[in-house]
């Protein structure tokens, strides 16, 4: 899936490396409309990890010969370097152009050399990158200290120092704060390397295309649910669920072990609900049951919300996690009119189930908080507010000097 065109002018040139769910391909989109060259590298080999992309221009693949990998990876590297003005990089220990390359200048020229030259005489690019969650930046122990309730406790990753520890997130931390001229983040644990003046607060960034996210998007048949109108459908998903859900409990910090019994406990009560549970679906196939859902339901202990609640957001549905007031505080001195406006409804394990009895009791209610959240969506995580929000930070970093 490759746009060719380009204005015959541009505003900056632009390279997202790496991707960051579909969020880089729709911002990218909307940046060409605005006069820059946007384009996405797609570096991944996971296969498993294509289902959250929505699309590339250029997608490195390799092989089995190492040296072979390491000279395709540079060719694109170099073509680079005359290409483009801004690097925009993604997601924790991956401010880099793929493994080959990476691995190969780690060894012989230190950690993030290809990174660091681009930063030098003559090329003097602009690096700017984006956090993706709680590990990104904030040491474990900081981060178990939010409460109420300490979510570490119940990740699976909390004993794997491989995915999370103390030493492992500073040291990235450390190291993403000096490359990057600018940090965009999404509220998470203003704690440790998340606190620092090249850190900044850009919700805009976590961008959704509002057309295929849409009220009254139509539903193909064969994904139609088997309930009947007056069904209360309660929707709930996880990415990667079984390596973040511990296998007999099912818990995991998307609190699936909360809404599995809560859902059964309301059905015993004679509530007519139904849990619309789904995880590892391609999001162009799960958003047509996200949009048969009359409630989502997302993290009670984390304390902000991702990509999950932004699509349910969008598609008009009320959507219920827990929004930590401390870190709410925080987004009002950043962003205030983010966080006066914000629709989503906070519950926490204590709170939840009678959250839910409110909500499905009162369908009003949740017709009058969707029709907010899909304003709201629109205004702050459409593709367009994204590309309207980077014109003006891209532009103001190409006018700084080196």
């Amino acid at each position: 899936m490759t746009d060719n065109r380009r204005p015959a002018r541009t505003k900056g040139r632009v390279l997202y490396v790496g991707q960051n769910l579909y969020q880089t391909w729709h911002l990218s989109r909307a940046l060409r409309k605005l006069g820059w060259k946007a384009d996405v590298l797609n570096w991944d080999q996971a296969e498993q990890n294509q289902i959250f992309y929505d699309g590339e221009d250029f997608r490195l693949r390799f092989g089995q010969n190492a040296m072979l990998n390491v000279l395709r990876n540079l060719k694109f590297y170099a073509r680079s370097l005359s290409n483009y003005d801004i690097f925009h990089f993604s997601n924790a220990h991956c401010m880099h152009f793929g493994s080959p390359l990476h691995s190969f200048c780690g060894r012989h020229f230190g950690d993030y050399s290809e990174v660091r030259l681009l930063k030098r005489f003559p090329w003097h690019k602009k690096i700017v990158y984006s956090t993706n969650g709680c590990l990104d930046g904030c040491s474990q122990t900081s981060f178990s200290r939010w409460g109420p309730i300490n979510t570490c406790s119940i990740c699976k990753w909390r004993d794997d120092p491989s995915v999370c520890s103390d030493e492992r997130n500073l040291a990235w931390g450390k190291i993403r704060n000096s490359l990057a001229e600018y940090v965009v983040t999404f509220d998470y644990s203003p704690t440790d390397y998340n606190v620092a003046p090249n850190v900044h607060v850009v919700p805009e960034f976590y961008c959704i295309d509002h057309l295929q996210w849409t009220p009254d998007l139509l539903i193909p048949a064969n994904c139609r649910l088997p309930f009947s109108e007056d069904t209360v459908k309660i929707y709930h998903s996880v990415g990667n669920f079984e390596s973040r859900t511990e296998a007999v409990s099912h818990r995991n910090i998307k609190c699936t072990h909360i809404y599995l019994p809560l859902v059964d406990r309301l059905k015993r009560e004679g509530y007519k609900v139904e849990l619309v549970f789904f995880h590892d679906v391609p999001h162009r196939k799960l958003r047509y049951y996200q949009a048969q859902a009359d409630i989502v339901v997302d993290m009670l202990t984390t304390g902000w919300f991702g990509a999950n609640v932004r699509e349910a957001m969008m598609l008009g549905k009320p959507a219920v996690c827990f929004l930590r007031p401390e870190w709410m505080d925080n987004m009002r001195k950043q962003v205030p009119g983010y966080a006066e406006e914000l629709p989503v409804v906070s519950a926490t394990p204590d709170t939840v189930y009678n959250v839910l009895k409110g909500l499905i009791e009162n369908p009003e209610k949740r017709r009058e908080i969707g029709a907010r959240s899909r304003k709201f969506a629109v205004k702050w995580h459409s593709a367009e507010a994204g590309a309207r929000r980077f014109n003006q930070i891209y532009s103001e970093l190409l006018q700084r000097h080196p």
